[in-house]
């Protein structure tokens, strides 16, 4: 495994991070719903290849995932993490701006202080833990001022119920301006070989805030695993059945890629997952690799992609081929 301090913070997480999603279940990833002792068996897979990093949100199952990691953490597990959540996200019909309805909730977005620290305090209790090592504002908003936000999460720095602050699905602008009331340790974007775009524009402004940037949906849900997933279809709900890669001509383009990539995975020796987890870590030296988990034989060949190093033509081969089928936004 290797490690990276995160941003200016004294935090050394493993550059393959456990991310929590697919454990909340709901509509949202209806194929499984796993027990706290599959989720024991993840962090013990997790211990041992040495990935220390763990991700979540509130909304994960909407506090399903939080409180599965809660019990799982227990008999001394969680000294051995670093434990990252989510605020701005909430369903307790308190006010802030209209997100989603999923599964009876209505989710709203609120990064309002009072909001925020609410949701520390809700997400402490779920996990049954005193602090919090990161906390990342799930969705920037502009309907609050930045200087509050960070206000509230900088007071709970000092309380020591948080140790360093992160954004997600935020902008480089948001980056500069939240750089203006306290250091930000990483923003958590989505970054893909099918959707590169975002994470292209963005690179330039985490290098200069020393701001780690941890990838979200590398693999695509899953499409970028075999050239069989592409074929599947997914109940309504599936955040799977809401993503572009199931419909011609985007579709065809994705076989069309794994052609490509096909005499690579004998030529490294390796998985698609393997090759295209590969490719992502060539992209940007600062970069950390969250990747959902809900079996632990995917935790191991996913730390595999370690050992792959591309030689500059294959990565460029790779980049080329995925033209076809790239997309700009992605509904997620």
């Amino acid at each position: 495994m290797r490690y990276q301090k995160l941003g200016k913070s004294d935090l050394n997480a493993s550059v393959v991070s456990f991310g929590t999603w697919g454990i909340g279940g709901g509509s949202v990833w209806s194929d499984q719903n796993p027990g706290v002792s599959d989720v024991e068996r993840l962090l013990d897979t997790a211990k041992d290849l040495g990935i220390n990093y763990i991700d979540t949100a509130p909304v994960y199952g909407t506090g399903v995932s939080e409180e599965l990691l809660g019990k799982a953490l227990k008999n001394g597990r969680r000294n051995h993490f670093l434990l990252q959540t989510k605020c701005s996200l909430n369903w307790r019909n308190e006010g802030g701006n209209f997100h989603y309805e999923r599964d009876g909730y209505t989710v709203e977005n609120d990064t309002s202080a009072k909001a925020v620290r609410r949701d520390v305090e809700d997400s402490l209790r779920r996990m049954q833990t005193d602090y919090l090592d990161l906390i990342v504002v799930h969705y920037v908003c502009k309907d609050w001022p930045v200087e509050e936000t960070m206000g509230a999460l900088q007071d709970m720095v000092k309380e020591g119920k948080i140790r360093a602050i992160g954004l997600s699905n935020s902008k480089p602008a948001d980056l500069d301006a939240y750089e203006q009331f306290g250091p930000v340790a990483l923003v958590q974007e989505q970054y893909s070989l099918l959707a590169p775009y975002h994470g292209e524009a963005y690179f330039p402004t985490t290098k200069k805030h020393d701001t780690v940037f941890q990838v979200y949906g590398a693999l695509e849900e899953g499409f970028l695993t075999a050239p069989d997933y592409v074929d599947r279809t997914f109940p309504k709900g599936d955040v799977r059945g809401k993503l572009p890669w199931i419909h011609e001509p985007i579709k065809g383009a994705i076989h069309d890629l794994f052609r490509v990539m096909e005499p690579l995975t004998e030529k490294y020796h390796c998985t698609y997952s393997n090759l295209v987890q590969a490719w992502t870590l060539q992209q940007y030296p600062n970069l950390n690799l969250l990747t959902g988990f809900r079996r632990p034989e995917t935790m191991v060949n996913t730390c595999k992609s370690l050992d792959i190093v591309l030689t500059d033509e294959d990565a460029a081969l790779l980049s080329e081929a995925a033209k076809p089928a790239q997309v700009r936004e992605l509904d997620k």
